[in-house]
């Protein structure tokens, strides 16, 4: 791509299309700026960029970027159906993403992961794992950096361990990783896809460009991932935390890869059998790697989590606190419950994504929780939702820190507050991780009080 001879209109300043302006910027492209969110930090971030040499983009002058404008560069948060791409593609121009412009000019060897849940956790254990053995390795993508800032600080002989939503894959479709997993697919994202044909089509396109050289961890134990080795040229190599596989499982308690015992799985902090899946998934990628297994095993074993996902917040007059946030769908908060092994007040609300909240409802059945508060734009969905499947043990209450609070309430000693909500943040939050902190700073007020701190 000759940047010095073509215009740009990045759409949305997220961190995606502020690190897209500034890669662009400096190769010396023209580089116009469009959101049509205009909050303080929008206009910071068009501030800043504009300072640099970039264009911003108004309600005024519009229609007359969409024509001067080659390529759209268009951030993960804007629907590929959209008025702005389809506009770009009604005019024959080339619409982009900021993951597909990294994945044209990085050096590193890239190990690229996908799925509907543990795709942060795999990400996060994958660099733990790579650093652990001595190997400079870089976690970006939909999780921390973008991977553009990561073009020039990555050689040849470094590694990014790239985490890719489906959101990004709808405008990724140059990215050859050297190995690419995918965790599992559960319903998601539908309010975006409108359909699980659509879902699972998007998260195929990370193993359908891959080479007979590159390689393809799939999870056996999800029949859709299972699905996938029949799309792709690349080697196919599998782990189940079910059964024997040609790749990584588990046998007679030991972790084992291609039939060959590596080290015992009670060295392995495993706590249920999602984080077995994704220990998994891992010892796969660095046995492809050529790792030494002790090295992976040890690595692993240093793991600590990532945040927002089964974090444990504090104890409060014998009141376990613990944040995950970032269970957004319905089969992370079953995955999140099923770990539990005390009474769960659970918090579960925020914005709909579509799903059949029945599942949710009907899952609980048999699960540790004596208690649900619902809160967020979809609480009613929720207790209609509840009341169908017969769920009667709940509150109702607007917005995160009042459920919080009445949870506070609710718990006594030996019990557990969860937040794993089920559902998306941008009702009340910018993400899940603001989400997350809100209710880490609410829960560390309750100990300040109790003066557990």
């Amino acid at each position: 791509m000759y940047f010095k001879g073509q215009k740009f209109l990045v759409a949305g300043m997220s961190r995606s299309g502020e690190s897209s302006a500034r890669f662009l910027l400096a190769r010396g492209a023209e580089v116009y700026l469009y959101d049509d969110i205009q909050d303080g930090a929008v206009r910071d971030c068009e501030k800043k960029l504009s300072e640099l040499g970039a264009h911003v983009v108004t309600a005024q002058n519009y229609e007359e970027a969409l024509r001067a404008c080659d390529v759209l560069v268009l951030s993960p948060g804007i629907p590929i159906d959209n008025a702005l791409p389809v506009a770009f593609r009604r005019m024959g121009k080339a619409i982009t993403g900021e993951e597909e412009l990294a994945a044209r000019y990085l050096r590193a060897t890239s190990v690229a992961v996908t799925g509907t849940n543990g795709k942060t956790t795999v990400t996060s254990m994958i660099r733990c794992m790579l650093e652990g053995c001595g190997r400079n390795c870089a976690a970006c993508g939909n999780i921390g950096e973008p991977t553009l800032n990561f073009v020039e600080k990555l050689s040849y002989g470094d590694f990014a361990a790239i985490e890719i939503s489906s959101f990004q894959l709808e405008t990724l479709s140059g990215l050859r990783p050297h190995i690419a997993v995918v965790t599992n697919i559960s319903e998601d994202h539908l309010d975006r896809h409108y359909n699980m044909e659509n879902y699972v089509y998007l998260k195929s396109r990370l193993v359908r460009g891959l080479r007979e050289s590159e390689y393809a961890v799939l999870n056996y134990d999800d029949e859709r991932v299972r699905a996938f080795a029949s799309l792709t040229r690349a080697k196919v190599v599998y782990f189940s935390a079910a059964q024997r596989v040609d790749g990584a499982c588990c046998e007679d308690g030991s972790v084992v890869y291609m039939g060959k015992k590596l080290f015992s799985a009670d060295e392995l902090p495993l706590g249920g059998e999602h984080n077995l899946s994704n220990v998994l998934a891992c010892v796969a990628v660095g046995c492809i790697l050529g790792l030494e297994p002790q090295s992976i095993c040890s690595a692993l074993a240093s793991f600590k989590g990532v945040r927002h996902r089964m974090e444990e917040v504090a104890q409060v007059d014998g009141v376990t606190y613990i944040n995950d946030s970032k269970g957004t769908n319905i089969d992370a908060a079953l995955k999140a419950l099923s770990c539990m092994r005390s009474p769960v007040i659970l918090l579960v609300g925020g914005k709909d994504k579509g799903y059949d909240y029945g599942r949710l409802f009907s899952g609980l059945s048999g699960s540790p929780v004596v208690h649900a508060v619902f809160y967020g734009e979809n609480r009613y969905e929720l207790l209609s939702a509840a009341l169908a499947q017969g769920f009667s043990e709940y509150s109702l209450c607007r917005g995160l820190s009042e459920a919080v609070m009445l949870a506070h309430s609710y718990a006594v000693p030996g019990q557990c507050v969860l937040l794993s909500p089920a559902s998306a943040s941008f009702d009340e939050f910018s993400g899940y991780e603001e989400r997350g902190e809100r209710f880490v700073s609410i829960v560390k007020s309750f100990a300040e009080k109790a003066g557990s701190v």
